[in-house]
């Protein structure tokens, strides 16, 4: 079957016309925000504007004091920037959504949106009684418990969650639901099952396909396997999202990888927390970028990040480096061991690093695994996107986290000036939505979802670290999703008004 295919990409957010609500209708509004400076979601510059709120959508927006607040609860947002709520394009909260959906350590960031299911990791479409290494970061093998994306969904609507949850189908999982043998290819019998159920998966609203060949359950998989399972997601206009095969000495090797398999399956293909993750291949991040540059000119090619220097995963023998910190950040097995350092534990048990990582397994560690300025050249490149990458089931979890977006927002723009404050929100808001097919979602406009933050440009900061993780970031003011107000001064305020987000045929995921 042949498809149109256009290379090229336009990630500008379309001013389309919303439904305006007249003014004079008494009750028009739910409720105005008032006062605040608008940064849009599209790069636009800042600018003073009333917002009001009817249902879930945006209803209009306008001059300062022009709207009707009559019958409306009015938020006084003077001297606070209002933005689109925020987009965590990369997350492993598929699980969290679930058994956590006051979801905390997002709305309490402004995240309104969370993309689940990388690094090849998902929740369903899986029911199994094993739970092999990475799979068992979302949780035990008990919670994989859900044989479609419908089971899924319905699920996270029951749960109700704080913020909207959109997701990809991860290759590790759709590979443990059908191989014994992990370690090959998938015969044709195996790949045709995993093709039936990623095509299911899409009718039902996923969002695309993830790989994480860097994960043991996968790294036998190759190109040809991959590319037979990302064309399924094309016609369904899907995006291919991959962490990898490797991100250290054979990066550009595997950034070719990838581009030929979003060439030859003819989809969007989205680099997943890049990073140059080993001493040897520390400062080459401007090398990357421009290979990345280069096969954008004749595919669509995005990539996000996260605004830190260290990583977090498995804690795996195989990943072991004693060049840099490793961090314990959990172990089911030595559990008195979390959040000390990997070769203090090897120096008092008197063993290698490795040895001691088979010792905590299974276990999660923080690996001080990239130079800072790679990981500032890549936040600051014009497509990079902002994603959290966040494990919510750790003991001692990555500051990441709780604080990815006001990290940004604060130290990187605010007092670093990588970039100005629209920039810094449009990679996380507008570049977000128009690179995962998020129709009126990602902008500030009339007819938009009503997923909005409030927050001060002057105090906005994250406060998590590395020893202690779980700490609020300050700043933010106010929270909504589809319309309700969901977070205000610190405190949740108990509407939790999220869902799960349908991608259409049509490309659209509402």
């Amino acid at each position: 079957m042949e498809y149109d295919f256009i290379y090229s990409m336009d990630v500008s957010i379309p001013q389309q016309p919303g439904r305006q609500v007249s003014e004079d209708t008494p009750h028009a509004f739910e409720t105005v925000i008032v006062g605040g400076t608008l940064i849009d979601g599209t790069g636009a510059p800042r600018r003073p504007m009333d917002i009001a709120i009817r249902g879930e959508r945006i209803a209009a927006v306008a001059a300062p004091g022009t709207l009707a607040t009559n019958g409306a609860s009015v938020l006084d947002a003077g001297g606070k920037i209002v933005a689109p709520g925020f987009i965590d394009v990369h997350t492993h909260d598929d699980n969290a959504v679930i058994k956590s959906p006051e979801m905390t350590p997002k709305i309490s960031q402004g995240v309104t949106t969370v993309i689940a299911g990388n690094c090849g990791i998902s929740l369903a479409p899986l029911t199994h009684t094993d739970c092999p290494t990475p799979l068992n970061i979302l949780g035990p093998p008990a919670d994989y418990r859900f044989d479609s994306i419908t089971a899924y969904a319905d699920a996270v609507d029951a749960a109700r969650p704080a913020v909207n949850v959109a997701l990809l189908v991860g290759h590790n999982t759709l590979r443990v639901g059908a191989m014994s043998d992990l370690g090959r290819k998938a015969d044709p019998a195996e790949l045709d099952d995993m093709r039936d159920k990623l095509d299911a998966a899409m009718r039902q609203g996923a969002l695309g396909f993830s790989t994480g060949t860097y994960y043991k359950p996968s790294a036998a998989a190759d190109e040809d396997e991959i590319v037979a399972l990302a064309e399924i997601i094309a016609p369904y206009d899907g995006v291919y999202a991959t962490h990898m095969r490797d991100e250290k000495a054979r990066i550009f090797e595997s950034l070719e990888e990838t581009f030929s398999t979003g060439r030859r399956a003819r989809v969007k293909v989205v680099i997943s927390h890049h990073k140059c993750a080993s001493p040897e291949v520390w400062g080459r991040s401007a090398e990357t970028l421009a290979v990345i540059e280069g096969a954008s000119k004749t595919q669509p090619v995005g990539l996000d990040v996260y605004p830190y220097h260290a990583g977090s995963t498995v804690l795996d023998p195989d990943y072991i480096d004693e060049r840099y910190r490793i961090f314990v950040s959990w172990s089911d097995s030595h559990p008195d061991m979390v959040g000390r350092d990997l070769s203090d534990i090897a120096e008092d048990w008197g063993v290698t690093q490795k040895e001691a990582a088979v010792r905590l397994s299974p276990g999660g560690g923080i690996y001080f695994s990239m130079d800072e300025q790679d990981m500032r050249r890549i936040l600051a490149h014009p497509t990079s996107m902002i994603g959290s990458d966040g494990l919510p089931k750790d003991t001692n979890p990555h500051p990441r986290l709780w604080g990815t977006f006001p990290r940004v927002l604060g130290h990187f723009s605010r007092d670093e000036g990588l970039f100005d404050l629209e920039t810094a929100i449009f990679k996380m808001t507008g570049l977000s939505a128009a690179n995962f097919n998020m129709r009126d979602r990602g902008v500030v406009r009339a007819g938009a979802f009503a997923d909005l933050v409030v927050f001060d440009a002057d105090a906005i900061a994250d406060r998590a670290t590395y020893e202690d993780p779980k700490r609020l970031s300050a700043g933010i003011e106010a929270v909504f999703v589809n319309g309700r107000t969901s977070w205000v001064g610190e405190q949740p305020t108990g509407e939790r008004a999220g869902r799960f987000l349908r991608h259409r045929r049509d490309g659209a995921a509402t």
